[in-house]
């Protein structure tokens, strides 16, 4: 689990370098986005890096480590956007919205440390393919609910899935780190 700790927080430490660049690039903007658009940047992203799985073949270079951090700082913007509301134009600054990441993230990985524990990091043994499965899963799972108007009769929602796929996410770049 000590590894785990480590591992974890070197791939979210890039994933939060990134998210903070494109802060000071692009300020937040994303603060528009509806949760269904970004629901829909997270299915284009996992279903890529299945398509690229699938087939073997990858036509454009974008590396798929790429699509995992996508994958994971959309789901934190729309923590983000659960929690404070879609707007018509940015609210935050980039400070900020670095604030509420690291709030999230730091949420989000209590959450894997307590599955990690009962779950004994039964995801050292799963292959990225089936990482990236959950991951689509998840994002299919999100759509319903979202079809359903946010409503469930039994199932967790829509930000426990936003979290799982955060994790699935992590675990996949510490897999694809050690095949450098």
């Amino acid at each position: 689990m000590k590894n785990t700790r480590k591992e974890y927080s070197t791939v979210m430490e890039l994933c939060r370098n990134l998210f903070q660049k494109k802060g000071q690039d692009y300020g937040t903007a994303w603060r528009i986005l509806r949760l269904t658009s970004l629901t829909d940047q997270i299915f284009i992203k996992a279903n890529r890096l299945r398509s690229i799985q699938l087939s073997g073949v990858q036509k454009i270079e974008d590396p798929m480590e790429g699509e995992f951090i996508g994958i994971i700082n959309y789901s934190i913007m729309a923590l983000i956007q659960i929690e404070k509301g879609v707007v018509n134009e940015p609210d935050i600054d980039a400070e900020e919205a670095l604030t509420l990441y690291n709030r999230h993230s730091s949420e989000i990985f209590s959450l894997m440390e307590n599955k990690n524990h009962d779950y004994g990091e039964a995801w050292r043994d799963m292959r990225i393919a089936s990482l990236t499965d959950l991951i689509l899963q998840k994002v299919l799972r999100v759509k319903q609910i979202e079809n359903n108007n946010g409503e469930t009769l039994v199932s967790e929602g829509i930000d426990a899935n936003y979290m799982d796929m955060v994790n699935y996410a992590v675990f996949a770049l510490i897999h694809l780190s050690k095949k450098v």
